[in-house]
């Protein structure tokens, strides 16, 4: 038999033990409102459920024991197990979990508040009777959670009534006190249930916040330690440590992304050991039908695909993303539930900020290359105008010589003088070019420092001889 097999045989043999229980006991005499109002406050406390990460282990807390404690002390009868598996499976329901786990998770509350009323009743109701139905309740709850772990991942069940038995009673401890409390104030002073309200509403706040502090703390040490493994801070880089850190965040649920690059959008597939898959896709990777259902709800949404749980974010403006992602967890397992979408909302900004900044690096690092190459080629010009000037107004100054000569008197010889005087600038000025687009023949040349100007002399030498 497979471990769906046996857990569905289990919830069938704890629905059976539960109607015998029943049957055994009676239907009892509540008010015509008792069932309707408790199946309301189980589901609601099913629904406000807490889950707190304290290093590798995670607590769920809720305040079913304290409604189920409030009956007991008011009214005892198969009415109670009845109402409580209804507000089981409409919680269920709401939060959309797997077919498997909604009938064991119902048969599992119907079996021990079954059994829970029968011991209550038997030890006479009341306080005491509520007392002891809420022991049964917790031993049998505890219980069949260990068998149906057993039964899926044959874990050692020493271990695992080591580790969390304490804890799970004293869970229920504390809220079956407080449904005593509310019980006994109800019947003898009602106007006191108000007071016990702002305690309650205190308490759960508490919880839900620790539970989201908690969570962005584990989201920050795992963008830190995804950091410290990588090298460099590229657009690349950043999106691998976000991938992974989802997947770990999220309890070791497979990761997709595609990221919108300058190069053409890239695909991101991996879990919380690495990245598996890294590959330049088309724009039509935006068509997928994923991609297209989470741009549709422009941020954060959580769902079921088949039994396959599945959380989606859109990272900056959806008309606009820089990347979609979606977290798929394993068949069958926990749906993502509203704190599961709240730190997703909280990743969805923690990423788009990495994913900006390396954006804006990267930008960074290509204009400070292009700021480099503008700055060589000032300098180089600038080394050209200082190697140039004095030859360009020598230049200038013999054009304007040469057209005084042409319109004056002079002699021939003057304007042959002032014309090898031109060639020699033209000469240097074709020198100064070179040396100031090679930097290095400057050093290397033994009249280095010499200005290359051309100078009037008594003698001057030239391609045609020499020039008294």
């Amino acid at each position: 038999m497979t471990a769906a097999g046996r857990v569905r045989l289990a919830a069938t043999t704890c629905l059976a033990a539960a109607l015998a229980a029943v049957v055994l006991g009676g239907w009892g005499s509540p008010a015509w409102w008792a069932l309707p109002a408790l199946a309301a406050g189980v589901a609601v406390s099913e629904l406000a459920v807490v889950h707190l990460q304290i290093g590798r282990q995670g607590w769920t807390f809720s305040l079913t024991e304290s409604v189920l404690g409030a009956a007991l002390v008011c009214a005892v009868g198969g009415w109670v197990a009845v109402a409580v598996a209804v507000g089981v499976l409409v919680a269920q329901r709401v939060r959309a979990q797997p077919a498997l786990k909604l009938q064991y998770n119902v048969a599992q509350f119907a079996l021990a508040a079954a059994l829970g009323q029968l011991v209550a009743g038997a030890v006479g109701g009341g306080v005491r009777g509520a007392v002891a139905g809420m022991a049964v309740f917790w031993v049998l709850n505890y219980a069949l959670v260990v068998l149906v772990v057993t039964l899926t991942s044959h874990s050692p069940v020493r271990a695992m009534v080591g580790s969390s038995a304490l804890a799970s009673a004293l869970h229920t401890s504390a809220n079956s006190s407080v449904g005593l409390l509310a019980a006994h104030l109800a019947v003898e002073a009602p106007v006191g249930l108000l007071g016990l309200l702002v305690p309650l509403v205190l308490l759960w706040s508490s919880y839900d916040e620790q539970a989201r502090r908690s969570g962005e703390a584990r989201l920050f040490a795992e963008l830190a330690r995804g950091q410290e493994r990588a090298r460099g801070r590229s657009t690349d880089v950043s999106a691998q440590v976000v991938l992974t850190a989802a997947a770990r965040l999220f309890g070791g649920a497979d990761v997709e992304m595609v990221l919108r690059a300058p190069e053409g959008p890239v695909l991101y597939v991996g879990d919380e050991e690495d990245v598996a898959h890294r590959a330049r896709v088309d724009q039509d990777a935006f068509d997928e039908p994923w991609v297209l259902r989470a741009l549709g709800e422009r941020g954060v949404s959580a769902g079921l695909e088949g039994d396959r749980p599945w959380c989606s974010a859109v990272l900056g403006d959806p008309d606009a993303p820089l990347a979609v992602l979606v977290a798929r967890r394993p068949a069958g397992a926990a749906p993502f539930g509203r704190h599961d979408q709240e730190l997703a909302q909280v990743l969805a900004g923690q990423a788009q900020a990495w994913l900006s900044v390396s954006e804006l690096s990267a930008r960074h690092a290509a204009v400070a290359e292009q700021a480099a190459a503008a700055g060589g080629a000032a300098r180089a010009l600038g080394d050209l105008g200082a190697q140039t000037t004095p030859t360009l107004t020598v230049l200038r100054e013999s054009a304007a010589r040469l057209a005084r000569l042409a319109d004056g008197a002079e002699s021939v010889d003057a304007i042959v003088d002032e014309l090898h005087l031109v060639e020699r600038a033209v000469a240097s000025l074709l020198g100064a070019v070179a040396l100031a687009a090679e930097p290095d023949l400057l050093s290397a040349s033994p009249d280095a420092g010499v200005d290359p100007a051309p100078r009037r002399a008594a003698e001057d030498w030239t391609t045609t001889g020499v020039l008294a």
